[in-house]
């Protein structure tokens, strides 16, 4: 037997001062070969464990769900989904990432899911008249009122961001300020319109998730090139689309956001004028990511607002700011509260 090719059963002091060991330890130590391997759990986006406390809270335009996370004491963050999520599955992965968890030390989260779409959420009867874009901002008062909340944070994704507005356009004493991410300002265009009309259609009429929706929802999450960008996470959000979301319900949501009406803001710099035009009058952190299908709308939405108050963030190497780059909009997110006065309160 060649020698040469034998594994050594000792080794020298030169060898064991290099190793960081004593000669008389085992190879089998030096190696780990006693270390216990340990795996992450699979990534889902159901509701973990002691995420939040939920209430269901009777409004005029029906039974919402109202997730909290946080010491109700503290200053307000309220938070609105997109299309095809809910609070658990936009907002859990995010408010968990470890920056944002010593956030919620110093403020009380409350996400509003719009009617239906929560996890497990029962199918919408036909006689039910789903709320418009104006009715799901006049929704989030009735929570404000319910929970006795003077002023809030909103924090809004998509369809959820524009709501957001609606409400800060609407009631700007109830909003210190707005961090929105891929927010439309303006009405659907006629090419979004017949998309999205047809999946509506779709969802309503069949009651499942089709392929030509499915394939849509992730374009409108994460942009084009989304499987070989990242493909574990893509993975998970497409079995959630196809087995966690109810069809009809998600119908009905889409078919309101197709609806909805321009903002009809205006972006005033003489001050003179300023006064008497429509405008988002609180500070507004603008937020889209650079592979979002999105990115253009949050320019025309920028362009929309008053620059003394408003900032645009364009995050690279993303599509889905929340999912994909979580520490670089926390740190944003972060600064941005401190600039409107919450920095010496809370941090």
């Amino acid at each position: 037997m060649d020698r040469s090719k034998r594994m050594p059963t000792s080794i020298s002091m030169e060898e064991a001062a290099l190793l960081g060991c004593n000669p008389s330890e085992s190879m089998d130590e030096v190696e780990l070969k006693n270390i216990q391997l340990s795996f992450p759990s699979p990534r889902t986006l159901t509701r973990g464990p002691g995420l939040a406390t939920e209430d269901r809270i009777e409004t005029k335009f029906g039974t919402i769900l109202i997730g909290i996370q946080g010491d109700r004491s503290k200053p307000a963050i309220l938070t609105y989904h997109d299309i095809g999520l809910n609070y658990v599955s936009n907002f859990q992965a995010f408010f968990n990432f470890v920056d944002m968890r010593l956030l919620l030390q110093n403020f009380c989260v409350y996400h509003v899911n719009a009617p239906g779409q929560e996890e497990g959420a029962a199918t919408l009867s036909d006689a039910y008249i789903f709320p418009t874009m104006d009715q799901l901002a006049e929704q989030i008062l009735e929570v404000v009122s319910h929970y006795g909340l003077k002023r809030i944070v909103g924090f809004g994704v998509g369809a959820g961001a524009n709501i957001l507005c609606r409400f800060a356009l609407s009631y700007p004493d109830k909003v210190d300020a707005l961090c929105v991410l891929n927010c439309l300002s303006t009405q659907t265009g006629w090419i979004e319109w017949g998309y999205q009309k047809l999946n509506a259609r779709t969802l309503r009429s069949k009651g499942a998730m089709t392929q030509g929706v499915l394939d849509y929802l992730m374009w409108h999450h994460f942009g084009n090139m989304n499987e070989e960008r990242n493909h574990d996470l893509t993975h998970v959000y497409r079995q959630y689309f196809e087995s966690q979301v109810n069809p009809t319900n998600l119908g009905m949501f889409i078919d309101s956001y197709i609806r909805r009406t321009d903002l009809d803001i205006t972006r005033e710099l003489d001050p003179m004028r300023k006064k008497d035009v429509r405008t988002i009058q609180m500070s507004v952190l603008n937020v889209t990511g650079a592979l979002s299908p999105h990115v253009d709308d949050t320019v025309t939405f920028n362009g929309r607002l008053d620059p003394v108050n408003s900032t645009w963030m364009k995050i690279q190497d993303c599509g889905m700011v929340l999912e994909e780059q979580p520490a670089k909009l926390s740190e944003a997110f972060r600064l941005f509260l401190q600039g409107q006065g919450y920095g010496m309160r809370v941090f």
